[in-house]
């Protein structure tokens, strides 16, 4: 009785173990392999193939299967101690863009290509900062970039890693540096606007020199414009004048040319008498007398003319007081 009821129990201990092997055995054969990943069999320790993503069926306990990542991985630094060409301690981190492109080189040619990456990113920051000063770190990033890149890529490539790019993160000074710099900021910047300052004030100096000039050449134009137009009104006048003046000499030269023809030929018509002529020199000479001159000059002909005069007083001396009403 105890044998028939341990049969069965015994038949379903084995059914249960077997079940279980046949799902061990199943689930280390079948394996499935996610997009983006590759899936490395190893045989016996060995490198055996590659496998694409999708469902991948290996031989139980002979086979093993490491999934790759072939994504790009970004790996974020640690802030770690750097100094500079110029002896200053920086706490600097960076991030790695890395892509694993030779599976097989990637496993076997390192024992931890995310360890090694890392490491290497580690003494290359050390080894560019060291050759550069603060001031070229602070504004440089884009070379500290490439210098990094150049520096790990060699390494990296025998490791069947690709740097995609490396971008510094941090770069953060000591404080009494940062203190400084701010002081030097601050003095660059008051440098800059007193520079500003004096050179608005010369711009508006030399904009006022030049107003001046423009100005005083347009009074100095205007001036000279003034003289020509008084200099030629002047000219004009003068013109105008001198016509005037030749004019009246004209028109008086013809009066007097006038007056002496007409004076000449009533002379011609009339029977003159030296006694006359006598008369007409007196009257000249009594005009001559009167004038303002202070000299007198009495021609030699005077004492005829005083002759001609005496006469003509004995003429006038001999005709009786009444004559003039007889005759009449």
């Amino acid at each position: 009785m105890l044998a028939a009821t341990s049969a069965p129990l015994v038949a379903g201990i084995v059914a249960v173990v077997v079940i279980f092997l046949v799902v061990l055995t199943l689930s280390r054969m079948v394996r499935v392999v996610q997009q983006g990943t590759v899936g490395v069999v190893k045989r016996v320790g060995r490198f055996h193939r590659i496998h694409d993503p999708g469902l991948c069926v290996i031989v139980p306990f002979v086979d093993t299967l490491t999934r790759v990542d072939m994504r790009e991985e970004p790996r974020v630094g640690d802030l770690q101690a750097v100094i500079t060409e110029d002896n200053v301690s920086v706490m600097v981190n960076a991030t790695i863009f890395s892509q694993v492109v030779d599976v097989r080189l990637a496993l076997f040619e390192v024992s931890n290509y995310h360890v090694a990456v890392e490491q290497l990113a580690r003494t290359a920051l050390r080894a560019v900062f060291g050759g550069m000063t603060l001031d070229e770190a602070l504004s440089g990033r884009q070379r500290i970039n490439a210098e990094l890149q150049d520096h790990m890529a060699s390494a990296t490539e025998k490791w069947g890693v690709r740097l995609n790019r490396i971008e510094i993160v941090d770069i953060v000074p000591p404080q009494n540096i940062l203190n400084a710099m701010a002081l030097q900021k601050e003095a660059d910047q008051q440098k800059r606007a007193s520079i500003l300052q004096s050179e608005g004030q010369q711009q508006s100096a030399i904009n006022m020199a030049q107003g001046d000039k423009q100005s005083n050449v347009l009074r100095a134009e205007g001036q000279k414009t003034a003289s020509i137009l008084q200099a030629e009104g002047e000219k004009q006048s003068a013109i105008l004048r001198a016509e005037g003046f030749k004019e009246a000499q004209v028109r008086s030269g013809e009066g007097q040319a006038g007056a002496i023809a007409a004076v000449y030929a009533a002379i011609h018509q009339g029977d003159v008498t030296p006694e006359l002529l006598a008369v007409l020199q007196l009257q000249g000479l009594e005009k001559i007398a009167n004038s303002e001159n202070t000299k007198l000059v009495v021609p030699v002909e005077t004492a005829g003319l005083l002759g001609a005069a005496q006469a003509l007083r004995s003429v006038l001396a001999a005709v009786p007081e009444g004559g003039g009403d007889s005759g009449s």
